[in-house]
């Protein structure tokens, strides 16, 4: 039987719209949509670079409450509404994902209100980094 750990960040809107930051199936992680919100201030920076780093923050720490680091993730889904933030924020996700080489898309549309200007989602396996990795180049 799988193991099935719901973790939780202390959100208002998990309770009130009933989701988990992030749920971890045996090594699986699923992690729900994580904004640039600072947890602990509730203050959200007004750049789109500025709520990238706190995402990521927030995504890491999630992931290390669960046994798991940045290193384990195989696939993010990257939410930029202004299509003028993609550079500087793209440029900081590859600084930070530089090595991980996972599977990402990025999407850019209307996020939940106009203060939010980016958003990631992610997928990860507890134990990636670590795990042995094959390298393939195809031809188009």
């Amino acid at each position: 039987m799988a193991t099935i750990v719901k973790l939780k960040s202390g959100s208002i809107l998990e309770e009130k719209e009933s989701f988990s930051r992030a749920v971890c199936v045996d090594n699986w992680i699923f992690m729900s949509l994580t904004s640039g919100r600072d947890y602990k201030t509730r203050v959200m920076p007004d750049t789109a670079l500025g709520q990238a780093e706190n995402a990521l923050r927030n995504v890491e720490g999630a992931l290390r409450a669960l046994g798991s680091e940045l290193g384990d993730v195989v696939r993010s889904r990257l939410f930029i509404p202004h299509q003028a933030d993609v550079p500087g924020v793209m440029a900081f996700i590859g600084e930070r994902f530089r090595g991980i080489d996972h599977a990402h898309c990025v999407s850019c549309g209307p996020l939940g209100g106009p203060e939010y200007l980016f958003e990631i989602e992610v997928t990860a396996y507890k134990g990636a980094a670590k795990g042995e990795q094959q390298r393939l180049t195809i031809s188009l």
